[in-house]
């Protein structure tokens, strides 16, 4: 019994909910999210022949998503939201000590550096291995491991409400 073959842009619709969820995090508002999200596969569509068989189609999106997000902060976009009467309200956002700590590691989130808020969320939010992470913003595995550790150690120092401490000796 032969096996038809998916759809060509099946690999690519799969990777799409964690597209989402990474770009949310790294990017932060929903609507720039889906934009860069959109972008991306627009993307990848247009560049799927580059694409070799046995490639991981989720690391060569986050690749593309990556180079696409830098591309977005040299160029500085202004980030705007058309408002008008007929625009509702958000509801205000529920008190609770779960939103309230959500919210503070996003705030701390966004105070990391684009490359250590990057290495960190694909390692914890999309569970990337490491190797995996190298290979898709095409730095070294070592560099992504201290990024990581210090991506790590700076969020927790953000989160405990203090000062961010240097583990790193000065040697002479």
């Amino acid at each position: 019994m032969s096996v038809l073959p998916l759809h060509p842009g099946a690999e690519l619709l799969a990777c799409v909910p964690r597209l989402r969820r990474y770009a949310r995090a790294l990017v932060g508002e929903r609507a720039a999210a889906d934009d860069l999200v959109q972008d991306t596969l627009e993307r990848g569509w247009a560049q799927r022949a580059a694409l070799q068989p046995g490639t991981d189609a989720r690391a060569w999106l986050f690749a593309i998503m990556h180079n696409m997000r830098i591309d977005q902060i040299r160029r500085g976009a202004l980030v705007t939201e058309p408002l008008d009467d007929d625009t509702p309200m958000p509801a205000m956002a529920e008190r609770s000590t779960v939103g309230i700590q959500v919210r503070e590691m996003d705030a701390a989130l966004r105070l990391l550096s684009e490359e250590q808020r990057a290495i960190l969320l694909m390692v914890g939010l999309e569970d990337m291995r490491y190797e995996e992470v190298a290979s898709t913003l095409g730095i070294p595995v070592g560099t992504v491991m201290s990024r990581l550790a210090r991506a790590r150690e700076k969020l927790r120092s953000l989160m405990d409400g203090g000062a961010r401490v240097n583990p790193l000796k000065v040697v002479k």
